[in-house]
């Protein structure tokens, strides 16, 4: 037997001698515990640009039109004011369009959101897009309007991928789909 062998057998040997199952178990318990607390510690996030969440490190994606305007990857832009979820226009899709691979889910929530360009209040249709995992990019919890689970249709918490093929949520988008009735917003 070599000396290398010999020198673990005896270490191995002493250590067994001096603990038990249990204080082993006790001690690996609390390990896994503290490892498990430590990314809950306090830290400075100064990254995060909005104080709804942010894009990080995203460029700015704007339409382009002036009746439009704004950032569309960040959680500031007009029609993310009942959003809650990743932004797809930092996932590969856009305000309106889903991420290549997903699907968007037939089942939406709606808000009432106020243009800048024209300061008229737009119905806002947010549809989530399904099929992936999480984009995780982009996230954004604005809950402008929010209603209580009671009104499912004004409430944003839920997983609204429901009649699509899968239910693993990936992004959501902003589609506009009329100008409000006043007195609406």
């Amino acid at each position: 037997m070599s000396a290398f062998d010999k020198w673990t057998e005896r270490l191995t040997r002493r250590v067994a001698r001096g603990t038990s199952r249990r204080s082993t178990l006790a001690w690996l318990g609390a390990t896994i515990t503290g490892a498990a607390v430590f990314p809950v510690l306090p830290v400075a996030r100064a990254a995060a640009g909005s104080p709804h969440g942010g894009a990080g490190g995203h460029a700015p994606i704007s339409s382009g039109n002036p009746q439009d305007p704004g950032d569309q990857a960040s959680c500031d832009y007009w029609r993310y004011c009942a959003i809650d979820g990743f932004l797809c226009s930092c996932c590969g899709g856009s305000v309106s369009t889903c991420p290549p691979g997903t699907e968007m889910s037939p089942i939406t929530w709606v808000g009432t959101c106020t243009n800048p360009a024209d300061n008229r209040a737009y119905v806002i249709s947010y549809n989530d897009c399904c099929g992936v995992s999480s984009c995780g990019q982009c996230l954004c919890n604005r809950n402008e309007g929010d209603r209580p689970q009671v009104r499912p249709q004004s409430n944003n918490d839920y997983n609204w991928c429901l009649g699509t093929e899968s239910s693993i949520y990936n992004c959501s988008t902003a589609v506009i789909i009329g100008v409000a009735l006043d007195g609406q917003k």
